[in-house]
């Protein structure tokens, strides 16, 4: 600016001293202190050397309050600097001897056997410093070593888990001895320092490691005792632990409940022994002489006896055992023994033969078609032979067809052994026969064989397929016409005969041919009258019992005589024959068969009159003759004494044939009624041999009766049984030569008896045998007394009508044997019986 403006401006000199005064204070402040305040001296000097105004002086003095301040304020800096250089000072002293301690504690945690585990924060990872002995198995690397579980043992690894976050979660020291999955202990401790969280784990040497290995183990060791002890707690088994000198230490909860204690304490504590006295004594017995005991006691338990199964060994403590209940095991194995048994028996009563192989491949069981079917030695199979055995022998004994490959093929049959599901197979014998093999394998191993002989199976269904094409061509070549329909009315079978009697071949062109259509077409050419609706019915009908129907209807001129048979499955055979020839023969001899059978009841009704109109007179001459015999009514002589004797014999001989026609009259009008009773056998065996005793005596015969001692009764009609023998008896006493021996036997049957007559006379000839038993029938032979020929067809009937039979056995070189058979209980004598 000119020099002559500003002396124009008002205060002009002051502003440029202030100026002047502010650029001193400035170069005071900044520059050195000697300069400073001699600049600054020089500047007041300029200052009060001017003439000041009122706004000047205002000025100059809040210049003067703010320099005031800015030097105070420059003081205290200056004073502050200096402290803080000091207290720097103090804290790099400080750092350095942490910087110290830092590196002997680095020193001290690298040390080889310890490692420690640092968390800063619980969301910054953690620090590990440190190293393991490499034989304890911890890793290297850092996240393989935080996982515990890799390589601590899973126990140590899981509590070390837990004792970490209660460390890091409640700041839970801890102190604990963990053990490595290689057997190694380390100790592991864990500390707070302030906000962090430290686990050291650290190798143990010496003593050390040898009380925590220890200590390890004696944790085991308690571990698994109390496991063992919940283990045995939980079984229904009673178990109990004895000190050396024999007393309770503990029982599990079985024990106790059965001793009637709640827990296992109050059992000890009461010392209450399972067992009694004796079963106590044999196994004190049993630990001392081998150091344990093993058998079967007895005892009571809740009011009930039961059986144990009872095991005692010696051990370091005392002894320990255990005792198993076996009452439900030995009554199912005594029930699985029966049904095994069983199931044997009804294998040994098959036809089919079964061989059992046991997982050893050793003969187990076998039946008696087994036997049968290889026709082996009884001592071979009793060895229990193995299969391939087995096999070598078959084939040693020519039963088996030789295979080329002989070991493949014996290979590859014994492969069921290890295969899951049933093997079948066929084996072609030299014998001719095929025989099917199948072979079951076994769950728990072994094999059971099945060979079943096809040979009359294949022959069976040879011999069918045969039949079948016979009976095709027979059917077709038939006289008789045969049609069989299914359930659903259409035609299965027919031959020509049946077509050609309905004028039907061209319908039965055609296939599965509908009974209705057959019936249509046979009322379109016989009208009304054609049978087949009443067919179709019978076929398609759905009544549950059916049964044969028969008929005859007329087609044209010819009579057909038809037949509705049902079949399995629903089916219906119809058969139809042309009786058309035969109608008249069939007429005529219906004809002549009514004829017959009028003579025949004219003739049964003639016998019967005469036979009643013959008792009376017989009576009168058998009345009067004894009359006459009779010494009161006066005396005779010789020659009338023989003739009475006579009249009376010949009496006596027609009212037996009387009777015995009465009887057959009454046998054949169904109308004879026996009355069964109780009969000792061997009593009426010697009655009627003593009735008859004179008749043998006379023609010089020996009657010999023989009866075994385990005959008893049977329920018969006496009165008609002694008349069967009387019969059979009189027969051989007057056909015996004389001098010879009739033997009249009697012998125990499985369910009757059987009586045998038997005679060394001439026999009776074969033509003869086939009427022996017909009325009027004296067997061809004249006896000694000719009767009327009504004996033995009298045999005959009273026989059948006790449900029994008669046979005769004759020759002329052996005699005449008649055996008489009869049930020891008829049927109609069942109720009496009861």
């Amino acid at each position: 600016m000119p020099k002559s403006e500003s002396a124009r401006r008002p205060g002009g000199k002051f502003r440029s001293g202030r100026t002047a005064l502010l650029w001193a204070s400035t170069a005071f402040c900044l520059a050195p202190v000697p300069a400073r305040a001699q600049d600054f001296t020089q500047a007041i000097d300029q200052f009060f050397s001017t003439h000041l105004s009122a706004p000047e002086v205002v000025q100059f003095a809040l210049f003067t309050g703010a320099m005031s301040a800015a030097l105070a304020s420059a003081l205290w800096l200056i004073r502050e600097r200096g402290r803080t250089a000091r207290q720097n000072a103090v804290l790099r002293a400080k750092v350095s001897a942490l910087n110290t301690q830092v590196a002997k504690l680095e020193a001290l945690a690298t040390t080889e056997g310890q490692r420690a585990v640092i968390w800063e924060d619980r969301d910054q990872k953690p620090v590990i410093i440190g190293t393991l002995d490499p034989r304890s198995g911890a890793p290297e690397e850092r996240s393989a070593f935080l996982a515990f579980g890799r390589w601590l043992e899973p126990r140590s690894a899981a509590r070390i888990d837990h004792l970490v976050a209660e460390l890091r979660d409640e700041a839970k020291a801890f102190s604990d001895t963990v053990e490595t999955r290689r057997g190694v202990p380390l100790e592991v401790t864990g500390r707070t320092n302030g906000s962090s969280a430290v686990v050291r784990f650290e190798s143990l040497t010496g003593e050390r490691a040898e009380h925590a290995r220890l200590a390890l183990e004696h944790g085991r060791v308690v571990d698994t005792l109390e496991t063992l002890q919940a283990l045995l707690d939980s079984l229904d088994a009673p178990f109990w632990l004895r000190n050396a000198e024999g007393a309770l230490a503990w029982v599990n909860r079985a024990y106790a409940e059965a001793t009637g204690h709640p827990n296992s304490a109050a059992t000890v504590t009461d010392g209450t022994e399972l067992f009694g006295k004796q079963t106590l004594e044999k196994m004190t017995a049993g630990r001392e002489a081998d150091g344990r005991y093993r058998s079967s006691a007895s005892t009571v338990v809740k009011s009930d006896r039961v059986v144990f199964d009872v095991a005692d060994a010696v051990g370091p403590f005392g002894s320990a055992g255990m005792a198993i209940d076996k009452t439900d095991y030995d009554a199912m194995r005594s029930e699985l023994n029966k049904t095994i048994r069983s199931h044997e028996e009804t294998l040994d009563k098959l036809t089919t033969a079964i061989a059992m192989f046991d997982e050893n491949a050793r003969l187990r069981f076998y039946n008696q078609a087994f036997q049968k079917l290889w026709d082996l030695d009884q001592s071979f199979l009793d060895s229990k032979p193995d299969n391939a055995m087995f096999l070598d022998r078959l084939r040693a004994d020519g039963r088996l067809e030789e295979k080329p490959e002989w070991r493949r093929w014996k290979d590859e049959i014994l492969a069921a052994y290890r295969a899951v599901e049933p093997q079948e197979d066929v084996w072609y014998l030299p014998d001719g026969r095929t025989i099917r093999v199948v072979a079951n394998p076994h769950p728990k191993g072994g094999l059971t064989w099945v060979f079943e002989n096809l040979t009359e199976q294949i022959d069976l269904e040879s011999r069918y397929t045969t039949l079948v094409r016979v009976q095709g061509e027979t059917l077709d070549h038939l006289a008789e016409g045969v049609a069989v329909f299914g359930q659903d009315g259409k035609l299965r079978l027919s031959n020509p005969a049946f077509a050609r009697f309905w004028d039907i071949e061209e319908l039965l062109e055609k296939e599965a041919v509908h009974i209705g259509e057959i019936a249509r077409a046979c009322r379109f050419r016989l009208g009304a009258d054609e049978p087949w609706s009443h067919f179709a019915g019978v076929v398609t009908g759905f009544e549950d019992d059916r049964s044969d129907e028969t008929g005859r209807c007329m087609v044209g001129d010819t009579i057909l005589s038809w037949m509705a048979v049902p079949l399995p499955n629903g089916q219906t055979m119809i058969t139809f024959v042309d009786v058309t020839a035969t109608e008249e023969v069939e007429r005529a001899l219906r004809e002549r068969n009514e004829a017959l059978e009028s003579t025949a009841l004219l003739r049964t009704r003639f016998i019967r009159h005469v036979s009643y109109e013959l008792r009376t007179p017989l009576t009168n001459i058998s009345g009067f003759t004894a009359l006459l015999q009779d010494k009161a009514t006066g005396p005779l002589n010789q020659k009338q004494s023989d003739y009475l004797g006579y009249i009376a014999s010949s009496s006596d001989a027609l009212k037996l044939i009387v009777d015995d026609i009465l009887d057959l009259a009454t046998i054949d009008a169904g109308i004879m009624e026996l009355d069964f009773q109780e009969v000792g056998i061997e009593p009426i065996m010697r009655e009627v041999a003593s009735g008859l005793s004179s008749r043998f005596t006379e023609h010089n015969l020996d009657l010999v009766v023989r009866v075994t001692p385990d005959v008893g009764s049977i329920y018969a009609d006496a009165e008609r049984l002694r008349q069967v023998m009387i019969n059979v008896l009189a027969n051989a006493a007057d056909f015996a030569p004389e001098n010879t021996v009739v033997t009249f036997t009697c012998e125990q049957k499985e369910d009757g008896v059987s009586f045998r007559i038997r005679d060394r006379g001439p026999g009776i000839p074969p033509e003869a045998l086939k009427e022996i038993f017909d009325p009027f029938e004296t067997g061809g032979k004249p006896g000694r007394k000719r009767g009327a020929g009504l004996g033995l067809s009298l045999v005959k009937s009273f026989v059948t009508l006790h449900e029994g039979e008669v046979k005769i056995d004759s020759s002329p070189e052996r005699g005449t044997e008649v055996t008489l058979f009869f049930p020891r209980v008829p049927p109609g004598a069942r109720v009496a019986a009861e």
